[in-house]
């Protein structure tokens, strides 16, 4: 069989009171415009949601930013903005930052992963999509899973795996084109850490097996800001992420998330908080937040999905949520101050620029 693209193309386009949840009106009139106009373009097909976001996961034979994909999309996504506004939901079409369609969605507002592989025997794949953060709260768990033998045991069991893994990494604050560089695991482990370290500057594009030059994961690397001037919301990302085999098991590419580790995003999009992992379709509440991630487990046959499996719908995960929720309410007691906000790099699209602008006036310096 030909290659297949797995893609998911992500928007928020409307949530009831506030940030909380798409309804399910809108939800509805995604689902069935992608039905009814998929037919004959796509072989399979899922849609969800994380927080107040609506995914879209498709399987084709189109390759990546094909436009027949992308249009059945943004068109999909039109209409649930349409159902929104007529429900009166809060921020319809947020996402949507361009009025005309130009043959792909990429540059246009929504945040899209994907990637065209020549399926495996047996072809399983994590589906991420997060909610009140950004790309680089991935940054992370990459580099975890990918590098780390104290998450990644196959890095010291498997031949295959030990030969490691390049990161194509992105510099996402330069916006004239997209500014990459190419590094290998093991190797250049540290430069690799030196460039995550900063996930709001530096964000993982797309991982690859050494071994056998496979494409393991693909994140979006999306930054509204850079879009549309201002800020509109926060970039939520989503992922990709092949398992087993050449690539890590679903475990260790899980075993991060842990971790619960803080990340930019919470309160309109200007705050730090821990990532919490959640089951599907779960929606925002605490100072809208805290930031959330969900991951939903498929295999794929022929371009055909099975059902989901809720990666993070286990016990183990009940307690990792209230250790999250902990650290919620830990650094919340911190308000506005400090490291609980973001540094003003990441809020020069906010209002508070406008104040601290007009403060720099009243400044003096004090003679000696």
């Amino acid at each position: 069989m030909a290659k297949i693209t797995l893609s998911i193309i992500k928007a928020d386009i409307g949530s009831i009171g506030g940030h909380i949840k798409p309804s399910q009106k809108l939800f509805e009139a995604v689902e069935s415009h992608i039905k009814n106009k998929g037919k004959g373009l796509l072989i399979d097909y899922y849609i969800g949601f994380t927080g107040d976001d609506v995914a879209i996961l498709s399987t084709h034979q189109k390759g990546v930013l094909a436009e027949p994909i992308h249009r059945l999309c943004w068109d999909a996504l039109i209409v649930g903005t349409n159902v929104a506004k007529s429900q009166g939901l809060y921020g319809a079409g947020q996402d949507l930052l361009k009025d005309t369609f130009s043959g792909n969605v990429k540059g246009m507002g929504p945040a899209i992963a994907e990637m065209e592989i020549d399926e495996r025997p047996a072809e399983p794949f994590l589906f991420f999509a997060a909610d009140k953060t950004d790309p680089g709260a991935y940054n992370l768990p990459l580099y975890l899973s990918f590098t780390d033998p104290m998450h990644n045991a196959g890095l010291m069991l498997s031949p295959e795996i030990k030969k490691g893994f390049k990161f194509v990494i992105m510099d996402v604050n330069y916006t004239e084109a997209d500014k990459i560089i190419e590094l290998n695991s093991p190797e250049e482990t540290y430069d690799i850490a030196a460039l995550l370290r900063d996930p709001e500057r530096f964000v993982v594009e797309s991982v690859w097996s050494r071994a056998t030059g496979e494409q393991a994961a693909v994140v979006s690397t999306t930054r509204l800001h850079n879009i549309a001037g201002k800020y509109v919301g926060k970039d939520d990302p989503v992922m990709l992420v092949r398992t087993q085999k050449d690539f890590p098991a679903t475990g260790e590419i899980l075993s991060p998330y842990a971790i619960a580790p803080y990340v930019a995003g919470f309160m309109r999009g200007s705050h730090a908080g821990p990532l919490m992992p959640v089951k599907k379709n779960s929606s925002i509440s605490f100072f809208d937040g805290p930031p959330v991630v969900s991951c939903l487990a498929f295999c794929v046959k022929n371009g055909k999905l099975t059902e989901p499996a809720d990666a993070f719908d286990q016990p183990f995960w009940d307690y990792i949520r209230n250790k999250a929720s902990q650290k919620a309410e830990e650094i919340r007691r911190q308000g506005f101050y400090g490291q609980a906000m973001l540094p003003f790099t990441e809020l020069e699209y906010t209002g508070i620029m406008e104040t601290l602008n007009e403060l720099e006036k009243r400044f003096k310096v004090r003679k000696k």
